[in-house]
């Protein structure tokens, strides 16, 4: 099993934590991993852009000019997609976007990226991340405590006090264990996780 070191909001190491290997120690799957981030930023599309192809647009029923003897090419319609106000090519319609994955593809993928993220030592747990108040500076603090920038920090339980105390720091997100997804693991540099999260997350996914 890998061991991590276990630290305060001061970063001094206060305890160690051994990481169940199913979760945390797997065999990199970057297939998998791929197809994760790939369904995700699919399905973040709405596909709802939409043009109007030749057939749709109004007018330019008549002939603009007869066939033979003007000197102009031939034109059938002003509706074309070589004339101004016509048609569009292949015009882009509203469509899904969607790429499923199954369950254990998707679970797969999520261990496949923690545990790239062990291997890089750029997985920090903390005891606990408690604040008193709302306050940006403390968290700003805090990551520079763990000498920690761009980060994605991970909890059990829902805290407001510290989701609006990391809103405005560029380069942070925190989100909940239950939220967690391979495209901001890989996103951000470091994981900075609770104790009680590492918990939760080998719960689900050993």
């Amino acid at each position: 099993m890998a061991t991590v070191a276990v630290y305060n909001t001061e970063g001094k190491e206060v305890d160690k934590l051994e990481l169940n290997d199913s979760v945390f120690g797997v065999e990199i799957n970057e297939h998998l991993v791929h197809m994760a981030v790939v369904s995700q930023m699919a399905n973040k599309r709405q596909g709802t852009q939409s043009a109007k192809t030749r057939a749709e647009v109004r007018g330019g029923g008549r002939k603009p000019w007869r066939q033979k003897g003007t000197g102009h090419a031939r034109q059938g319609s002003t509706r074309a997609p070589q004339w101004t106000g016509g048609g569009v090519v292949f015009a882009p319609k509203p469509r899904d976007y969607s790429i499923k994955m199954n369950k254990k593809e998707k679970a797969g993928a999520m261990r496949s990226a923690l545990t790239s993220r062990v291997n890089e030592e750029k997985f920090i747990v903390l005891d606990e991340l408690k604040l008193d108040e709302i306050k940006t500076k403390k968290v700003v603090e805090i990551l520079k405590n763990l000498e920690v920038a761009k980060a994605l920090v991970v909890t059990k339980d829902n805290d407001e006090k510290l989701v609006l105390s990391a809103k405005n720091i560029p380069d942070v997100k925190t989100t909940l264990t239950n939220s967690i997804n391979v495209y901001d693991i890989l996103k951000y540099d470091t994981v900075v996780i609770t104790k009680d999260a590492v918990a939760a997350i080998e719960e689900v996914y050993a």
